[in-house]
């Protein structure tokens, strides 16, 4: 059988479909989305000390997961996390001033674990997703 005549997987051009502007403005939308949760949960967290922080991870691990799902990938929660790591490691520098928005406590440290743990497990949960019925079958 010639090497012409075998299918040996995707095809180029099916791989570099999926970077299509839809899929991409997606992966901005969700980093934003994550920025957003990330600096109202900061806000959150501290306000509201054990609701807040519960509402808060639970608000963090809710967009990761969302990613997940509507992308399909890990790349969904790598987005999200990244907006939310990001409004997170701002929050967490000083200002000139010696101000800053997290307090040296037990909540603060928990929201910043927590968060990081929740987008862990939601990039590694992923793999538990199942394909469609009819894509299993190797002979179709």
């Amino acid at each position: 059988m010639s090497t012409s005549s075998r299918t040996s997987g995707p095809s180029v051009n099916s791989r570099t479909a999926g970077a299509r502007p839809g899929r991409i403005a997606a992966f901005a939308a969700l980093f934003v989305l994550g920025t957003l949760t990330g600096a109202a949960g900061a806000l959150v967290q501290a306000a509201w000390f054990p609701g807040g922080l519960l509402l808060s991870l639970a608000a963090a691990a809710g967009l990761f997961w969302a990613g997940t799902a509507l992308t399909g990938s890990r790349a969904g929660v790598g987005a999200s996390a990244a907006g939310w790591l990001v409004a997170v490691l701002f929050l967490t520098t000083t200002r000139p001033e010696g101000d800053f928005v997290f307090g040296a406590g037990l909540g603060s440290y928990v929201f910043l674990l927590g968060g990081m743990v929740a987008a862990v497990i939601c990039a590694t949960v992923v793999g538990l997703v199942q394909p469609p019925r009819d894509s299993v079958r190797l002979g179709k």
